[in-house]
């Protein structure tokens, strides 16, 4: 493999084209070209090229690349040989669905516990996950081989929630906070907002005189459909 930094959208780019392998496995292909993966799920062949060139030779030419070895190459390269454990910090609305949505199986990433400050829901279970007092967190966080925690409370509460993840020693951390947060250079904060997103769009449909918009779907990596 080669000695790179990879970027945060290269990453982003090889969990959709795991995905799409997965179902193309599914289906029974067993081997596929850039071309082809690109032509059937709207991705740019020269990019999947460019993405798979950064970790080593992958492929062979004139016949593509074996469906199965390249999901595992990218399960690999994404770190998904193994399971990873994930505490929850806000018991809330946008909190327990991502813990139901991941309740289902079939993921890498399990939710272990979830955390709140209020009485009301501690000590309470949602489908079979544990609030527990985000006092407990450093605590149960290290019980449970915690490596990833959400943040899911509001605004005003996130930056502290993600103090108290720092000290409890996580370094992967997902915010679904509306607001940007700062950690330390040995964290690595994902922001996800909402809101940020549909105000994008309700650009595109506001009535706004004098200027031009691009409507035109765009896909999963970019490219104009």
């Amino acid at each position: 493999m080669k000695v790179e930094k990879i970027s945060e959208l290269t990453t982003n780019r090889l969990s959709v084209y795991l995905r799409c392998l997965n179902e193309l496995a599914a289906k029974g292909k067993r081997t596929v070209s850039s071309s082809e993966l690109a032509n059937k799920f709207n991705l740019n062949s020269s990019q999947i090229r460019k993405d798979l060139a950064c970790f080593g030779e992958f492929g062979t030419r004139g016949v593509g690349y074996k469906t199965d070895e390249l999901r595992d190459h990218l399960r690999k390269i994404l770190g998904l040989k193994r399971d990873y454990n994930v505490g929850i910090i806000g018991a809330g609305r946008i909190g327990t669905a991502i813990a139901d949505y991941y309740a289902i199986g079939g993921s890498n990433f399990h939710v272990t516990a979830l955390f709140d400050t209020d009485k009301a829901k501690i000590g309470k279970n949602i489908n079979g996950i544990q609030v527990f007092d985000i006092k407990s967190f450093s605590s149960v966080a290290k019980r449970d081989n915690i490596e990833i925690a959400i943040i899911a409370v509001p605004a005003e509460k996130a930056q502290s929630a993600l103090d108290r993840i720092g000290k409890a020693g996580i370094k992967a951390v997902l915010n679904v906070a509306p607001v940007p947060l700062t950690a330390t250079e040995d964290i690595k904060v994902k922001s996800v907002d909402l809101t940020i997103s549909l105000e994008s769009l309700s650009f595109h449909l506001s009535p706004e005189p004098g200027i031009i918009r691009e409507l035109k779907p765009i896909s999963r990596t970019g490219r104009k459909k």
